[in-house]
């Protein structure tokens, strides 16, 4: 029994603990195979798939919807406008960087509520264009691409109720050591 304790190793992934006997190419991949898993696991959270959603809205639907027609029939997208275009990829890329942060609750909390202000940000840059001139002289429709951090804000405040919930859980379960 002491040679086979000899060659047991203890690895590490993640939360699990795993026991391997020798370095077999079998046993890497089992491991791989484990630790990619458990990583998929921590993926399909709810708050992962409020986030997923997110990143859509605000990555890929603002480029499908306009944000607004001017009076001279020009629709204006996205990629039109500069201060929208880097307003959506920044709070697309903050909850992109989140979905993947999944291991510190409170870090993405953090980085949910400040993706959040970014879409507060937009969509007050958003009435203000819409609102800031008086009569038809240079917005004449508002496209549904406007609301679309509105969205966002809503889906990203769900996200965080569910990543409270889970560090509520998590502190109990402390409690009752």
């Amino acid at each position: 029994m002491c040679r086979r304790m000899k060659y047991l190793r203890l690895i590490r992934c993640n939360s699990t603990i795993i026991f391997l006997n020798n370095n077999s190419l079998f046993e890497k991949e089992l491991l791989f195979l484990l630790c990619e898993t458990i990583k998929l696991k921590m993926l399909q959270r709810i708050q992962t798939v409020f986030m997923g959603l997110s990143v859509l809205i605000t990555g890929a639907l603002p480029f499908i919807f306009a944000l607004w027609t001017e009076k001279s029939k020009a629709t204006i997208y996205m990629s039109d406008s500069t201060i929208a275009m880097v307003l959506f990829m920044g709070s697309t890329f903050l909850t992109l960087f989140n979905i993947f942060n999944y291991k510190t609750r409170q870090k993405q909390f953090v980085i949910n509520r400040l993706s959040m202000i970014l879409n507060f940000i937009l969509l007050g840059f958003f009435v203000y264009r819409s609102l800031n001139l008086s009569g038809e002289t240079l917005v004449s429709e508002k496209g549904i691409g406007m609301f679309l951090p509105a969205i966002s804000i809503v889906l990203l405040g769900f996200a965080n109720k569910a990543i409270k919930k889970d560090e509520d859980l998590v502190k109990s379960v402390d409690r009752l050591r």
